[in-house]
């Protein structure tokens, strides 16, 4: 039975509210604040008392009835615990911020106040419109879908029962390519890093020795822009075997610590050049505010290598990653190799990065080893010689045996009564089961075979290679 009172301080106030006790349907004694009027609060007590009785019969389910209290509740409020929960899973300050601002621009841009207006017919139509107003590309379309599509998710269970933008498809984005970008080759890098060096001018205030020495870690490690700012000289191990880079976990785009080999040549550049900072200090101070893109645009202008081409762009993520995947592939490393030198999770997005051109096709193909040709233009020619000698030999043996066969039918079928004189002229010399002359008598008859013309007959013939059947013999009946 609910209790309905007023608290102690409150009981000679007309104006405070009363209070109500009830258990729930787990069996918990529950508080709630009800009216200041007493029936009004006994009649909230009762309706309380009466629904925790259905949900412990199981006619109101407790998960339907949350999901459609959370279905009301303001999406303002739900984003502020997403954007807490993106900071608890250690997701980047700049992640966060991107995120959120992409959900409340669909929000305020459809209208959308509550879970309930959620669907994927307003947030797709806000899509779309953005793509004709504004002029985002498909990648950037992909980027807000990705946005709120996580942000539904994670309201799954708590608020809602389904995700809502379960029928929205992602746009092809190798059909709307904006940033397009190519890869340096390995002359066109050494320019680059020789005329940032001998340029004698700041750039972003990075002097010229000190861009030529990021543009060279760049290429010859494929770390990304923030990794390069996060290293320190305590990030080399220069005397193992290989020599290696160390990435922290919390400076890695997947998360993760990475170990990566270096090569001999930047080994010997870092073995002169680090012991002159600090352990702790940064090779690069603020790189990630820098414009590194202007920086590599202006040294290659000045080295007479066209900035944008018909192929792309070549800015700093084109000139250290793209060309340090591109490079991997030319000179002999397989595509796994690769995949896990640049630690990518699918190849897929290796094979994105590996810009494999007409030329490089060319020279593959050159690489196959050949066979002897000559040789193989004799073994064939052999080969002709032979096939055209037997099929000539077995035509001519045929036609032989078809002509000596037509010329016993017609002497068979003559009305001459007599014997015929044959001589070994009229033998086929190509036929080796053909008699000789010694071999058959002056009538023309083989030696130990009869010479009756009857059995030679071509009736006779086909009467005993298909001879009738008998007929049956039938005994008469009794009557």
């Amino acid at each position: 039975m609910a209790s309905v009172f007023k608290l102690g301080k409150d009981r000679k106030d007309k104006r405070a509210p009363y209070f109500l006790e009830f258990v729930d349907h787990n069996g918990k004694r529950r508080r709630r604040k009800g009216f200041t009027d007493r029936n009004l609060t006994v009649q909230l007590a009762a309706k309380l008392e009466h629904e925790a009785m259905l949900r412990r019969r199981g006619l109101i389910d407790p998960d339907q009835e949350k999901a459609a209290q959370g279905r009301l509740r303001p999406l303002s409020d739900l984003l502020e615990e997403f954007r807490k929960a993106l900071s608890r899973k250690d997701s980047t300050a700049g992640h966060i911020k991107k995120t959120i601002n992409r959900i409340k621009k669909i929000l305020r841009s459809g209208g959308i106040e509550k879970v309930s207006d959620l669907d994927a017919q307003s947030v797709e139509e806000v899509l779309h419109e953005m793509r004709e107003v504004d002029g985002i590309g498909a990648r950037t379309f992909n980027h807000y879908l990705q946005a709120i599509d996580s942000f539904c998710r994670w309201m799954i269970p708590r608020y809602i029962s389904g995700n809502p933008l379960a029928g929205i498809s992602r746009l092809n984005t190798e059909t709307d390519i904006r940033h397009k970008r190519r890869a340096l080759t390995d002359q066109e890098v050494s320019i680059l890093i020789q005329s940032a060096r001998e340029s004698g001018v700041e750039i972003q205030t990075y002097n010229g020795e000190l861009r030529g020495t990021l543009y060279l870690l760049a290429y010859l490690t494929g770390l990304r822009r923030r990794e390069l700012a996060s290293l320190t000289p305590k990030s080399f191990d220069l005397h193992s075997n290989p020599a290696t880079v160390t990435v922290q976990a919390a400076c890695s785009k997947h998360r993760k610590q990475d170990v990566l080999p270096l090569h001999s040549s930047l080994r010997e550049y870092l073995l002169s050049w680090l012991p002159e900072l600090d352990a702790e200090q940064p090779l690069f101070p603020a790189l990630e505010r820098k414009k590194t893109w202007l920086m590599v645009r202006k040294d290659l202008e000045r080295a007479g290598i066209p900035y944008e081409t018909s192929e792309g762009i070549a800015d700093f993520h084109a000139a250290g990653r793209h060309s340090y995947v591109t490079g991997l592939l030319r000179n002999g490393a397989s595509l796994p190799e690769a995949k896990e030198l640049a630690r990518h999770s699918d190849v897929r997005m290796t094979m994105r990065y590996g810009h494999i051109g007409l030329g490089d096709q060319a020279r593959a193909i050159e690489a196959l080893p050949t066979p002897a040709m000559s040789t193989a233009v004799d073994n064939v020619a052999s080969v002709s010689k032979s096939v055209s000698k037997s099929v000539s030999k077995s035509v001519s043996k045929s036609v032989s045996k078809s002509v000596s066969k037509s010329v016993s039918n017609l002497d068979s079928k003559s009305e001459f009564s007599g014997c015929r004189g044959v001589s070994s002229h009229d033998m086929d010399p190509l036929d080796d089961n053909s008699t000789t002359s010694e071999e058959i008598d002056s009538c023309g008859n083989e030696k130990g075979r009869s010479s009756s013309n009857d059995n030679e007959r071509p009736e006779w013939r086909r009467g005993e290679s298909n001879p009738r059947p008998a007929s049956p013999q039938f005994r008469p009946l009794r009557v």
